[in-house]
């Protein structure tokens, strides 16, 4: 089959591309390269420089391509941004997703495969999260996505779609050197650059009611997340249900201070992070269940924490951003 990644020159995206391929599939890449880079996308994948919001152009290349489904993934997901520019994240990531289905309906292209998040959970009250736990986002993030999968679903019963939605937790690491995260606004990312620049890492907030007074997330690391793409999307080749939901996670929960534990064996030294405020919007613990993947794709994780660090390091030191 032939699928379309939107945002498939970013972290997640060109990990999936590649898994893709793997697979075996063939792949078209739509990115506006405002936050992905071109020398992701591999030579043999055609990349049309777009938009995610722009119909027309969405529409031509899942024609002119022959396209059969569609893998999203291009958004804006920096929960603290999203709190001071709502309206931003609500036009860039809601309006992407409609005029991406609207898109498919013009062109007859009836599955996708939608990059959802656990910010839909907001900071729930369990401690692992199920897919039938309330959804009650805690920023503008977590309701974009949220309203991105309402208006997938709703659209599965109007216009024939076929849509499973996968709801990341924290993703980290790299499946190889060049594709390494460099994102300004993830962990692990974060406290590499404050290391390369000779600084102490922060941490946002040591009063959480957790053990250590850090936030407890639950990481995945991309190559496992990019696995559970190629999975859905090949799913949906025979999926006889509509539209289907799936945390994405491994079930373990970490803080950030085992997180730089980690970082800091793997490099060799300890950090000694400095403690500041908090971020606006962070909950204190999110952790998945991930018994329905399991159980519904027949996917699991299959690295840990320490995995996802010693190759996000090697990775920096390949590739150290510019």
């Amino acid at each position: 089959m032939t699928w379309l990644v939107t945002g498939g020159a970013g972290y997640i995206g060109a990990h999936v591309v590649r898994a893709l391929l793997d697979a075996g599939e063939q792949v078209v890449v739509v990115d506006d390269l405002s936050s992905g880079l071109r020398r992701k996308v591999p030579d043999q994948v055609v990349l049309v420089e777009a938009d995610v919001r722009d119909r027309d152009a969405l529409a031509r290349a899942l024609a002119t391509h022959r396209v059969e489904g569609v893998v999203h993934l291009a958004a804006k997901k920096a929960v603290a941004e999203s709190v001071a520019q709502p309206m931003q994240y609500y036009r860039e990531n809601v309006d992407g997703v409609l005029s991406l289905v609207e898109a498919m309906t013009d062109a007859g292209v009836s599955r996708i495969v939608f990059s959802s998040s656990a910010a839909v959970y907001g900071s729930p009250d369990t401690d692992f999260v199920r897919e039938e736990t309330p959804t009650i986002p805690m920023s503008p993030y977590g309701g974009t996505k949220l309203v991105g999968e309402w208006a997938i679903r709703d659209a599965t019963t109007a216009y024939g779609l076929t849509a499973i939605a996968l709801r990341y937790f924290n993703v980290a690491g790299a499946g190889a050197a060049d594709l390494g995260d460099t994102g300004a606004n993830n962990l692990i990312p974060m406290v590499l650059r404050a290391y390369s620049n000779g600084q102490r890492p922060q941490v946002f907030g040591a009063d959480y009611s957790t053990a250590d007074g850090s936030c407890i997330r639950d990481y995945i690391h991309v190559a496992d997340l990019a696995d559970a793409h190629v999975i859905a999307a090949q799913r949906l080749a025979s999926e006889t249900t509509p539209w289907s939901v799936y945390n994405i996670g491994r079930g373990v929960g970490s803080s950030v201070f085992e997180v730089m534990d980690s970082v800091g064996a793997a490099i060799g030294e300890p950090l000694n992070p400095e403690v500041v405020q908090r971020r606006a919007g962070d909950p204190a613990r999110i952790v998945a269940s991930a018994e329905a993947a399991r159980a519904g794709l027949g996917w699991s994780a299959t690295r840990d924490l320490d995995d996802m660090v010693t190759s996000a390091w090697s990775a920096w030191q390949q590739y150290p951003p510019s």
